[in-house]
């Protein structure tokens, strides 16, 4: 805890900039990641920011009862489990855990998260498909499922992050919580210090964690441009850094291994279709026939990226269907579809009644140029687009609220278990989804999709929701862009099978520091 260990480490940290790779035990004393934004919130469960890097930055002290790593899923606090009929879970615990305030481990807490989840929503994880949970002993828990859920071991039980009954249980208020006690988990690593305005973090090894203490002793994560990443690499200031796309052949020649995601990360055109005349479909059409996706690709993601599918997945994911309308670019596409709509154009745009079609697009500063981009393409086709740049909070804030007309968004996690594509396109969501209820058989393949258990069903089931999501279009998929990760080898980096958690697309899996 950081009241704890923070004076002598505290001191090393701001005196140490490059790393040390330990001694002949394989042992790692320091290990630096770069990281472009730097802040992601305070590490507990509800105080780290609802992108992937804050949970990774909290998933380092709290664990779950799986995880997973680079084949799949693999046991965490729980040792082994089995699943009764459809829709039940038998956990057996591991006996062996402690807290970091020296508190034992048992199924009491698991339950005790369970309900508190319950009566304190946490962002990452929905209770709604929980029933019941009952201890069997002391470390064996059963949850009873309300209805089959196929992704329950991989978006809830290795999501889901355990919490200590004997800290929490008298806590109101998770998000404020900010005392030492709220960092007391069971994961690998205790926090030493976090600098918001520095946007860094200082984490130490945990000596008592059950599968060992961790080979990496202290890891820090420090704000680096992204410009500057390959440098600080080069130079010995990091060990990995998340690196621009035209640098990575020139590291790899350098002798730095550089890893290559599969297309996780989409970006996409946020829709407000609860207004007009944003709400028709043949209107969202009209708008996507206008954007040239493959022009995008080429100069706003420098020609590193790959197109989105109107369906969403990209073309390596496994559950991707070809089988849709690819809406490929055609402004006289979009011109039939504005006339049958009632538009007709004068001077180059769409008039209705007398008034233009007028729209305006959230951008962030770290996007600006491919929404110029998109804004040029729309004006091209007749569609008068203005462009407004806000905070990234600000733009997530606005869209959760339905005050926007369109809005830039980029985000990882399609790479995830397929039901990203409920997440994506649900009610009930975060900022990053259309919450789209406006098709009652969408809706009914959604909800039968996370209930399928088998493969084949659920492939056919998740084929139609692409088609139909194709022909709505309650966002317009753009392209998925390619990210790199480079390391000097100080540790073994990966990408996890369908990313950490529930589908961060990260190279930071928490194994790679603790074996």
């Amino acid at each position: 805890m950081i009241g704890i260990v923070a004076a002598g480490l505290l001191l090393l940290f701001l005196c140490t900039a490059q790393a040390d790779d330990g001694g002949d035990d394989g042992s790692v004393e320091m290990l630096t990641i770069a990281d472009s934004t730097g802040d992601w919130g305070y590490p507990s469960p509800y105080g780290h920011y609802s992108r992937g890097p804050g949970y990774v930055r909290m998933s380092l002290i709290f664990d779950t009862l799986t995880w997973k790593d680079e084949k799949g899923i693999i046991p965490a606090l729980a040792e082994s489990w089995e699943m009764e009929g459809d829709d039940a879970y038998t956990f057996k615990l591991r006996d062996d855990v402690l807290w970091h305030d020296g508190e034992r481990f048992t199924a009491n807490d698991v339950l005790f998260t369970i309900d508190y989840i319950k009566e304190h929503p946490y962002m990452w994880v929905s209770s709604d498909i929980i029933g019941t949970a009952e201890a069997t002993d002391d470390y064996t828990v059963r949850i009873n499922l309300k209805q089959p859920y196929a992704p329950f071991l991989e978006l809830v039980a290795g999501t889901l992050p355990i919490l200590p009954e004997h800290i929490y249980k008298g806590i109101d208020n998770p998000a404020e919580f900010r005392d030492d006690a709220a960092l007391v988990g069971t994961g690998p690593f205790q926090l030493v210090d976090y600098d918001q305005s520095q946007g860094s973090y200082l984490y130490q090894a945990y000596d008592d964690y059950y599968l060992g203490s961790p080979r990496v002793k202290q890891l820090k994560f420090v704000k680096v441009n992204p410009e500057l990443s390959a440098a600080a690499l080069e130079k010995g200031d990091v060990n990995a850094a998340n690196v621009p796309p035209e640098v990575a052949g020139g590291l790899k020649d350098e002798g730095f291994t550089v890893l290559l995601s599969s297309h996780d990360s989409i970006t996409k055109i946020m829709v407000n279709h609860k207004k007009e005349p944003l709400s028709n479909p043949a209107f969202r059409q009209a708008l996507y026939y206008a954007i040239d996706r493959q022009a995008l690709v080429d100069n706003a993601a420098r020609g590193y990226g790959v197109l989105a599918s109107p369906g969403l997945f990209a073309v390596d994911n496994s559950w991707y269907n070809p089988h849709v309308e690819q809406y490929n670019y055609e402004p006289a596409k979009t011109e039939e579809l504005m006339e049958g709509l009632g538009y007709s154009k004068v001077d180059g745009h769409f008039f209705k009644e007398g008034s233009p079609v007028k729209l305006e697009m959230l951008v962030t500063s770290t996007n600006e140029r491919t929404g110029e981009l998109i804004r040029q393409q729309l004006e091209e086709a007749g569609f008068i687009v203005s462009l407004r740049t806000v905070d990234s909070k600000t733009l997530d804030s606005l869209v959760t609220e339905w005050k926007f007309d369109l809005a830039l968004n980029s985000h990882g996690g399609m790479g995830a278990d397929p039901e990203i594509l409920k997440r994506m396109t649900g009610e009930g969501y975060t900022f990053n989804s259309a919450r789209y209820t406006e098709n009652p058989e969408l809706n009914e393949l959604l909800e039968q999709e996370v209930a399928e258990n088998d493969e084949q069903k659920r492939k056919a089931l998740i084929d139609q929701i692409q088609v139909i999501h194709a022909q709505e279009l309650p966002v317009l998929p753009l392209y998925y862009a390619d990210t790199y990760w480079a390391h000097d080898g100080t540790v073994n980096m990966y990408y996890t099978k369908q990313g950490i958690a529930n589908g961060v697309p990260i190279a930071l899996n928490k194994q790679i520091f603790v074996s």
